[in-house]
């Protein structure tokens, strides 16, 4: 059973609240991990972080934060190793800059004064991770960097399994997705393109994107669940959405405007895929 993560404001707790302590915090499930900077799963996503002058590379611009990601650090707070994208928090930071989910972002007295709270820790609302790359940091030691912007205020909205997506209402409309159902068909073709056979290897790691056959969300509401999923390079999941590919009852890719067949969609036996989101794909594009 996948563990549901609340991402997004969490109910009754304003923007602005302050918290006595890191209890506090955790028991109003604002930020639940009561030392931890970063909360979240590798599975999952991130859903909050704590700004508490933690690490020399931080950087707090207000609406724009430079958040430093987990370990390599001795007891005393000084960087003596790399860190590692596959820590636990470090990979979940990266799960939401991936799926462009929410973060709640906690100042504590302990970071940059200027955007600090005096004392306590402050909520002070919603970001987004807009950029992840690794550097070497001010010790010399290779870290994580995790580019946050401020978002808007946002609806309470809950992943759901196998019922239409929630949408928040902001500037910037997102939908929250299952990333832990993402990450598993991505780990089940290990990266690779379904359509076109593409692994893309980055500097962090292997990349790929989870597609929706249906749309989440309105108009069309179709469900975060397996069979309406594939794993898609970035080229082919533009495609998917814009109507350019179709697969056809014979599983063939077909490059809509001319017509040609340009491979056999990769299935799995793990992939609980069938017909039913491709049929209405198709019927959406080529109207059969």
């Amino acid at each position: 059973m996948v563990t549901q993560r609340q991402f997004g404001p969490i109910l009754g707790v304003p923007v602005g609240r302050v918290f006595n302590n890191r209890q506090e915090l955790s028991a109003a499930r604002v930020h639940r991990p009561t030392q931890a900077g970063i909360s979240g799963s590798s599975q999952d996503g991130s859903d909050s972080i704590v700004l508490n002058g933690g690490y020399a590379d931080d950087e707090d611009h207000g609406d724009v934060i430079v958040y430093t990601g987990h370990g390599g650090q001795d007891g005393r707070g000084r960087q003596v190793r790399d860190q590692e994208v596959s820590d636990s928090g470090n990979a979940a930071l990266k799960i939401s800059f991936e799926e462009q989910l929410p973060v709640r972002v906690i100042r504590g007295s302990g970071g940059d004064p200027k955007w600090s709270p005096p004392k306590g820790y402050r909520y002070d609302g919603l970001y987004l991770v807009s950029r992840f790359w690794e550097a070497y940091g001010l010790d010399g030691y290779k870290v994580c960097r995790y580019l946050l912007e401020r978002l808007e205020q946002t609806k309470v909205i809950e992943a759901t399994d196998g019922t239409p997506a929630d949408r928040t209402t902001t500037i910037v409309e997102r939908l929250l997705r299952n990333s832990a159902l993402a990450q598993r068909l991505k780990k089940i073709y290990d990266w690779t393109c379904q359509m076109c056979g593409t692994r893309i290897e980055s500097p962090s790691g292997p990349y790929a994107e989870a597609a929706h056959i249906k749309p989440l969300g309105r108009p069309d509401d179709g469900p975060d669940v397996e069979a309406n999923i594939l794993c898609l390079c970035p080229n082919h999941h533009k495609l998917l959405d814009s109507g350019g590919v179709v697969v056809d009852r014979e599983w063939k890719v077909i490059h809509v405007i001319d017509g040609r067949q340009t491979g056999v969609l990769t299935r799995n036996s793990r992939h609980r895929l069938t017909q039913e989101y491709l049929e209405w794909h198709r019927e959406r594009w080529l109207g059969i």
